[in-house]
């Protein structure tokens, strides 16, 4: 399915490079390798298996249009995969989600609701469009058609790797639902098994590595909140959980201070943009330096849809 995805994908995604800094690599004492998807279309690796879902649509299915949840970049992959084949979008998105990616998602021609995450439901919103309209619900993770897509992060990743004759020891993925790095385990699984795949989360939000410590679903207490607003979910997604518990090493959690130091090294020695969420890998690979010296660490950035003001504020 990734394979196949990955020919949907041809034309469509970019295929992100590999980047690393010597001077970041003597500092860390192990060879850290970046896969920017914030440079991605739509500025995250959501366009990917948003575009592979609505392209296997049948032509009734499109012309009822489509509609999904989202604080953001899930909305953007929706919005600008629709446009693209020529599907209309709904997206229901939190009121107080980031600006830019409020205004980007109508930008690619959605129509945008709004809600109160706080005292409304975003699923029973979609839900509730998707019966009277007869719209197809497109999630934003649990779905073996979607990982398939963010799965081509992986594919790309090895192919990448492979050209350069590096063996990867392991790789940090952002984590919230568990649709990217279902996707990305299950082809380094196939393709290049010796390779650790990690979760990464954000402090409070550790659903993933808690559910796999404990081996069942567990779910975040509420009441907590995060700058990672990309990646909080309070539960790990049914279908991605039973990939992630099968394939996945180790769960890493990242504190806020930590995060920032992550998109800072990002800014300084890429020159890389990344939002919280989308630098949480890079994080935990450069709290746990010790671990890894000598070997070869790949870390997903995942998104890079941050406002100017917040991330001036956050790196400073």
């Amino acid at each position: 399915m990734i394979h196949a995805a990955s020919e949907t994908l041809r034309g469509v995604s970019r295929v992100t490079p590999l980047l690393e800094s010597e001077l970041l690599n003597q500092k860390l004492g192990f060879r850290l390798i970046i896969k920017p998807e914030c440079l991605q279309e739509t500025g995250s690796f959501k366009i990917r298996g948003a575009y592979t879902k609505i392209a296997t649509l049948r032509p009734r299915e499109r012309a009822a249009g489509v509609v999904a949840f989202s604080s953001g970049n899930h909305a953007q992959g929706v919005a600008k995969a629709a446009s693209m084949l020529n599907v209309q979008a709904s997206i229901v998105m939190p009121s107080d989600a980031p600006t830019i990616k409020l205004q980007r998602t109508a930008e690619y021609g959605a129509h945008v609701i709004t809600y109160d995450r706080l005292n409304e439901d975003r699923t029973m919103i979609a839900s509730d469009i998707a019966g009277r309209t007869g719209a197809i619900l497109i999630p934003p993770y649990d779905d073996f058609v979607l990982m398939s897509g963010q799965g081509t992060v992986g594919l790309e990743i090895i192919e990448q790797l492979a050209q350069l004759n590096i063996r990867p020891d392991a790789l940090f993925c952002p984590v919230g639902g568990g649709g990217l790095i279902a996707g990305v385990a299950t082809a380094f699984a196939a393709l290049s098994e010796r390779t650790s795949v990690h979760p990464v989360e954000p402090e409070h939000f550790d659903d993933t590595a808690r559910s796999l410590a404990q081996a069942a679903r567990v779910a975040n207490t509420p009441g907590n909140s995060s700058i990672c607003d990309s990646i909080v979910t309070q539960i790990p997604g049914k279908l991605t959980f039973a990939i992630n518990q099968k394939l996945l090493s180790e769960g890493f959690v990242v504190k806020e201070s930590e995060v920032i130091a992550g998109m800072k090294a990002l800014f300084e020695e890429f020159k890389i943009v990344a939002e919280p969420g989308g630098a949480v890998a890079v994080s935990a690979a450069m709290k746990g330096r010790q671990d890894w010296a000598g070997k070869v660490v790949v870390a997903i950035v995942s998104g890079g849809n941050v406002d100017r003001e917040s991330f001036c504020r956050w790196i400073m």
